[in-house]
């Protein structure tokens, strides 16, 4: 095992079978674009991503892949036949590296007729760390041996087929032995590097609508087109973040990582109860603490906390956004935003802008909106900019910001130190021009060569990454 302080990451995701794909392996570095034609399998690749990453998150099987594809048949490989059963499904598979050393992940997932995972293998320090199988069809449940290396060989318990089991060791290993701690430390990487997964899909329609004070277009595609969208059943939806109450390992269970994942109930199925695991807080909730969405219809709140608490990362983000933007641009600030009104008076732009949900809101003041600085211009909201200026901002924010400004989930239990958050954009070039695809390029290189971050992203233009060195661009569909 490698004692040295790695932070887990995702560094290969396998597509054995899943929608386009079959047989599929994809490296992945600190910044990995995925490009290639239409129908190429770019968005699927993310999908199957982040069906892992809620899985690692402890959300059921039923809600990732609804959230995720929309529906399970979705997800089952173009001309798979049924076998006598009428059964179809998919498997998908990462390989997590970190202190642990190499940890894979393969699972098995039966599609039709009922949504469950039939086969789980986690590997790592040349040992099977854990099995599941299907063994009795009649039972939401799989039949689950983990390593143990004691008076034991291995240590058998049915597990809910509904939930990632690596995700539950944690719960349920003691850890006493060499072999038992061996398999806490791969589950614990394999969870931390799931759960570090941000998906950001900045929509201007929706990103317009909050900042004229709207409600935006819930549920539309964007104006600038919908080439490489990506989940057809997430839409505009926000993406889940929090765990509910009460989702930690009990007293004296090691890697409390995992625990995020044990408290859910099964899903209500065959005389189960309980509420699924989610992603997300409450709309409400995400926006009153400042954390950017993954459609970043909340982005004026959250510039005005950022611009706030460091003048360093916001100096870096508006120069980004002056080589982004035509036109000059001298500062990006939010201002407030009269109720009933535009909120692009001269005098509200002058206005200093307050802070939202602390002492309560100014009489007329309907929250913030963003502005640029034009100079000698005047002042532009940002609700104004094109469509590709505006997914650039996002996007820009999004890379220098961290988990604490997004709407994620990552591990409280360890240490940030320890964590490398991984941003998944699908269609990361769609509406912008190639200098701006590059610029946004160029910034993902500069803030990944830190390691606190990692990017996956689809672009139509592959030439945009051409002569920046540490960007590794793979070609689907040659």
């Amino acid at each position: 095992m490698n004692t040295e302080t790695v932070r887990p990451a995702v560094t290969e995701l396998r597509l054995s079978a899943f929608k386009t794909h079959r047989g599929v392996t994809l490296p992945l570095t600190r910044l990995t674009l995925l490009s290639g034609e239409s129908g190429s399998g770019k968005s699927s690749a993310l999908q199957a991503y982040e069906i892992l990453a809620r899985l690692g998150s402890g959300e059921s099987l039923a809600r990732a892949v609804g959230e995720v594809a929309g529906s399970p048949a979705a997800c089952v490989p173009a001309g798979a036949r049924p076998d006598a059963q009428g059964r179809r499904g998919f498997r998908i598979g990462c390989t997590v590296d970190g202190p642990a050393g190499p940890v894979s992940l393969d699972l098995a997932v039966q599609a039709e007729p009922e949504l469950r995972i039939v086969g789980e293998r986690l590997t790592g320090g040349g040992e099977t760390l854990l099995t599941t199988a299907l063994t009795d069809p009649d039972r939401p449940t799989v039949q689950a041996a983990w390593h143990t290396a004691g008076a034991t060989p291995v240590t058998r318990a049915p597990l809910p087929d509904d939930r990632l089991g690596t995700s539950l060791l944690p719960l349920r290993v003691a850890g006493k032995t060499a072999g038992q701690r061996l398999v806490l430390a791969a589950a614990e990487q394999v969870v931390v590097a799931l759960r570090s997964a941000f998906v950001c899909d900045p929509r201007p329609e929706v990103m317009r609508g909050a900042g004229t004070g709207g409600t935006g277009g819930a549920g539309l595609d964007g104006a600038c087109g919908a080439d490489g969208a990506g989940g057809a059943g997430r839409g505009t939806e926000v993406r889940r973040s929090g765990r509910e109450a009460g989702l930690r390992g009990g007293p004296g269970k090691p890697g409390g990582v995992g625990g995020a994942a044990g408290s859910w109930g099964l899903r209500k199925r065959k005389g189960s109860s309980g509420e699924a695991g989610g992603w997300a807080r409450d709309t409400e909730g995400a926006r009153a603490e400042g954390r950017l969405r993954s459609s970043c219809d909340n982005l004026p709140a959250v510039l005005e906390r950022t611009s706030q608490e460091c003048a360093r990362r916001h100096a870096v983000l508006v120069a980004a956004v002056r080589e982004a933007c035509a036109g000059p641009v001298e500062g990006l600030r939010a201002v407030p935003r009269q109720a009933g009104g535009t909120g692009e008076s001269p005098a509200d732009a002058a206005a200093p802008a307050g802070l939202v949900g602390t002492a309560g809101p100014r009489a007329g003041v309907a929250g913030v909106r963003a502005v640029l600085d034009r100079g000698e211009l005047g002042e532009l909201p940002v609700e104004q900019l094109g469509d590709g200026e505006l997914r650039f901002l996002a996007l820009a924010l999004v890379l220098l910001t961290g988990p604490e400004v997004l709407a994620m989930d990552p591990v409280g239990e360890v240490p940030s130190a320890h964590q490398q958050m991984t941003v998944m954009a699908d269609g990361m070039d769609r509406c912008m021009d190639p200098r701006q695809a590059r610029e946004l390029v160029s910034l993902a290189l500069r803030m990944t060569d830190r390691g606190h971050v990692r990017l996956l992203g689809t672009v139509r233009d592959p030439s945009v990454a051409e002569g920046l060195p540490g960007v590794q661009v793979l070609h689907l569909g040659v």
